[in-house]
């Protein structure tokens, strides 16, 4: 399954360091996301730190819908689709792959939104190890559900809109958890509100999703 996995995401890797849309498009899409609410919100800085946490998440949950997406629609022509199901890798290796290499695209990409958070808004970090964890167990739940999701809609022909509307809801979790242990991590929690709490939720999800997936995958690329 792992051997499956890594083979996986060295191919997703390969392919998006070739093309570089993530680099190109996802990226600055995001960016821009941070901008309009900097703009939005005016010059007034103390709103912006205030609502810095809760923006970057909901950047990353937009950059999230778009690096799933890209992910299934290097498998959408000349039957790749099928050609990864009849290849003999095990689904939940090649599930754990492509969770693999959206993660690794998102993390690349919330370090740059980390830089753009202090930039626009003017936020300081006050707990890089609370921050760092929080994205770590948020990415690795946003990559699973994504990937379940962006299978489920893979085969239908709108899927560039069916994903955002299946997936958005069920990781409002990750955006409530995600914002709250980053509220901590900045300071601007209410009370000092701690990030335990959160960091478990965030864990809790990613888990639980990783192993639907891994037990499901199967089921779901045959229905797709």
């Amino acid at each position: 399954m792992w051997r499956d996995a890594l083979l996986v995401a060295g191919k997703d890797l390969r392919i998006e360091l070739r093309s570089r849309v993530v680099l190109n498009q996802v990226l600055p899409f995001a960016i821009v996301v941070l901008g309009l609410f900097a703009f939005a919100l005016g010059p007034d800085r103390a709103p912006m730190v205030q609502g810095a946490a809760g923006l970057f998440w909901v950047a990353v949950l937009f950059a999230a819908v778009l690096s799933v997406q890209r992910s299934f629609a290097l498998e959408a022509t000349d039957g790749t689709r099928d050609g990864l199901r009849l290849s003999g890798l095990d689904p939940a290796g090649v599930f754990l792959g492509k969770v693999l290499a959206v993660a690794a695209q998102l993390l690349a990409l919330e370090a740059v939104l980390t830089a753009g958070v202090v930039l626009f808004y003017g936020a300081r970090m006050h707990s890089y190890a609370a921050a760092v964890a929080a994205a770590v167990a948020g990415t690795a739940g946003l990559a699973a559900v994504g990937t379940i999701y962006g299978a489920l809609a893979a085969g239908v022909r709108v899927r560039e809109t069916l994903l955002p509307f299946l997936l958005l809801p069920v990781a409002a979790p990750v955006l409530l958890a995600g914002t709250r242990a980053w509220q901590a991590a900045l300071g601007t929690g209410p009370g000092g509100d701690a990030t335990d709490p959160w960091l478990s939720l965030l864990a809790v999800f990613a888990v639980v999703y990783l192993s639907i997936g891994v037990v499901l995958y199967g089921v779901v690329q045959e229905a797709a």
